[in-house]
């Protein structure tokens, strides 16, 4: 499938429905290891400060529309695009390694956190294989070892929750010494499938208001997002214009 995207200040991203996006990481990963992000407006204000972040964004195999910010973006372009939340993006990847007996590797979040999400995970999916788990509390110096570890155990799917850029940083520094693998960031979400946070109401993520949800329960939010939000916005139109 020829690849499909549009730029909003300098940065692509694919346009594809879910399962198209699902389809694209999954085809893909069959010829090469793949990085996929999940875009959000914070990111791409990060990406303007810092070179590195920059070029990963610019370069990953996948850039999935996460944040609602970057719909809006879109559609203020006149592209009407669904948004792809990363959590359940990454969810249907872990379905698919269960169904298909494909070794799953995670790596991030508190040494507790970790160990409940992979228990939950376990339940959820039987035939889950959790191949390798790593808390993200470990030092530079100390990621080779993490590395040729984890490659010993072969995982098909890397899902690392080391925070923004630092994940992504991650990925794209050791992907390619892995075969056939997908990797993907995926923020807080050991913290939602331990159950630590829960995500917002269903009718939240349908009108694609989860970021409201959030802020609501967590107000110490409104300091990132503001003036990030706004301020990308008020970008985006003066771009078009």
């Amino acid at each position: 499938m020829e690849r499909k995207t549009a730029e909003i200040l300098g940065y692509k991203v694919d346009l594809l429905s879910f399962d198209e996006a699902l389809k694209t990481v999954l085809d893909k990963t069959e010829e090469q290891n793949t990085q996929t992000v999940t875009i959000n407006p914070e990111m791409i204000a990060l990406g303007e400060k810092n070179q590195e972040f920059s070029e990963i964004l610019k370069n990953a195999d996948l850039v999935i529309p996460d944040g609602f910010g970057i719909k809006l973006a879109l559609m203020l372009y006149g592209i009407k695009q669904q948004q792809i939340p990363g959590i359940e993006f990454s969810k249907k990847l872990i379905a698919h390694c269960a169904e298909n007996s494909l070794p799953v590797a995670l790596i991030g979040a508190k040494e507790e956190t970790i160990q409940k999400a992979c228990e939950n995970l376990k339940n959820e999916y039987p035939n889950l294989k959790i191949c390798y788990k790593k808390n993200g509390y470990f030092k530079e110096d100390e990621e080779r070892a993490i590395i040729d570890e984890m490659k010993q155990s072969c995982p098909k799917l890397v899902l690392a929750a080391l925070g923004v850029p630092k994940q992504e940083i991650f990925i794209n520094k050791y992907k390619n010494e892995f075969q056939n693998t997908m990797f993907v960031g995926v923020g807080g979400s050991f913290d939602v499938w331990a159950g630590n946070v829960k995500r917002a109401p269903l009718i939240f993520r349908k009108l694609g208001c989860e970021w409201l949800w959030r802020l609501i329960k967590e107000p110490s939010r409104f300091n990132r997002m503001f003036p990030t939000l706004p301020l990308f916005v008020f970008k985006v139109i003066m771009n078009k214009k």
